[in-house]
């Protein structure tokens, strides 16, 4: 996966200086390297798997991925109240 120059230039200051997100940054990263890897536009995982996977707690996981949801930056979809997510990884600056 190749990153757009957006993100490390200005969405990680954004995130992380402006609105004080720094693990928003860190799921939204790991989000686009797992769809790349994938080589699918949806990653389906659970918040244990991304708190695990970028070193967090599960709370803070739930919490930056209600905020990049905020942000307009991911979408996620549920089947059910207790399915796993499904997510969309988002670029609103190239529309």
């Amino acid at each position: 996966m190749l990153l757009d120059d957006y993100v490390p230039d200005t969405l990680m200051r954004d995130l992380v200086g402006h609105d004080h997100q720094p693990t928003s940054f860190l799921i939204y990263l790991w989000l686009s390297y797992e769809a790349g890897r994938s080589r699918r536009e949806r990653v389906s995982v659970s918040y244990q798997t991304i708190a695990d996977s970028v070193g967090i707690s599960k709370s803070a996981a739930q919490a930056s991925v209600r905020w990049l949801v905020r942000r307009k930056l991911i979408e996620v979809k549920k089947s059910s109240p207790t399915a796993v997510p499904v997510y969309r990884v988002l670029h609103p600056w190239r529309d």
